[in-house]
């Protein structure tokens, strides 16, 4: 008789992040049959998102601490935790539940072959998430606020980096994927950024280099020229900020395939257009990510608000300085959550180790 473990695994991520429901289609199951053995399936049932040491976890296996650290190691490797490295002598190794996202999916960008990027593809276009507001939200690139505007600590790169302790740049995951599966896209892949724990575990597995705040903020200049979306992950104290491809990411895609991308996309910002200043050159046509922007009857360019996500991209580069962004009504502004369960507070995974006097502070 087939073992039920990988539809019990499933349920268990369904219970994660965003989570992970069946689709019907069995996808999903073939997808955890690739990244998965029975027996680490298993063990991934007895995970929590806390983080816990192998002995923690082997009282509810039934099975000896040397046997589990060994899955657990393997695991591990296979990008099916989030652990934390010990950082001092006699320290041991703590694991944690890996989600679908941010998580399993991310986690194979070194080791991932053109079957699992299909069946990834594949899962993609099922709408396999089950619960929860957009776990990115989208922000402005720098260059496109006037410095009069008053932008929002959440917004603003470089508020945000203060509070920090340490920065990690790592490929895209989804461009990765696309890459492996079916894209032959050439813009920038080194693009995504991560901090704190999440930049911690990156470094140690060898997913990311580490780079200090000036590097950061040149990978930020490159993403704005070739195009790159910047996204937050959806909290006011990010753990991540994403400069997504149009052409590769899932996210964006999936909001750019609604009929009103602005009423998915959390951003607090539109674009208009001086009409006298506009030259009709259509720069910024070519440039939005969410087909916003056309022309008028009167060859000026025009702003679709249902379709503009208010990245940006289109008022940084208009040779004649014609667009620019403008934040939203009050009432129309989305403030993000104090935390968002796609990435687990760093936070919360550094307070794990302060109780057990392992903290990295």
């Amino acid at each position: 008789m087939k073992s039920d473990v990988y539809e019990r695994l499933r349920e268990r991520l369904d219970e994660f992040s965003i989570g992970f429901k069946s689709t019907g289609t069995g996808i999903e199951i073939r997808l955890l049959e690739k990244l998965f053995t029975e027996e680490e399936a298993e063990m991934y049932l007895h995970l929590k998102r806390s983080l816990q040491t192998a002995s923690e976890i082997a009282r509810s296996t039934g099975r000896s601490e040397k046997e589990v650290e060994q899955i657990l190691q393997r695991m591990t490797e296979k990008g099916l935790t989030i652990p934390r490295f010990p950082k001092e002598e006699g320290e041991p190794f703590y694991y944690s539940a890996a989600p679908y996202l941010h998580g399993l999916f991310e986690h194979q960008i070194k080791r991932i072959d053109k079957d699992t990027a299909a069946l990834m593809l594949q899962l993609n276009h099922t709408g396999y998430y089950s619960r929860g507001p957009s776990p990115l939200r989208t922000i402005p690139v720098h260059t496109a606020v006037a410095t009069e505007s008053r932008i929002a600590p959440y917004e603003d790169v470089r508020k945000v980096l203060e509070d920090k302790r340490r920065y990690c740049v790592a490929d895209c995951a989804c461009a990765v994927v696309r890459r492996a599966g079916e894209s032959s896209c050439d813009r920038p892949l080194e693009v995504c950024l991560l901090f704190d724990f999440y930049a911690d575990y990156y470094i140690d597995r060898g997913l990311g280099r580490e780079i200090q705040k000036d590097e950061l903020l040149s990978i930020l200049e490159k993403c704005e020229q070739a195009g790159l979306v910047p996204q937050f992950g959806n909290s006011t104290n990010p753990d991540a900020l994403c400069n997504c491809c149009p052409d590769c990411c899932e996210s964006l895609l999936a909001v750019k395939r609604t009929p009103k991308p602005a009423k998915y996309a959390s951003s607090n910002y539109f674009c208009t257009v001086d009409t006298e200043s506009c030259v009709a050159c259509e720069t910024c046509i070519d440039r939005c990510p969410m087909d916003a922007v056309g022309l008028s009857e009167e060859d000026t360019a025009q702003v679709d608000l249902m379709r503009c996500i208010g990245c940006g991209l289109c008022v940084s580069t208009c040779p004649e300085g014609a667009l620019r962004l403008v934040r939203k009504p009050e009432d129309a502004v989305r403030v993000p959550p104090a935390k968002h369960d796609f990435m687990r507070p760093s936070s919360e995974y550094e307070a794990d180790l302060e109780r057990r006097g392992h903290g990295d502070h």
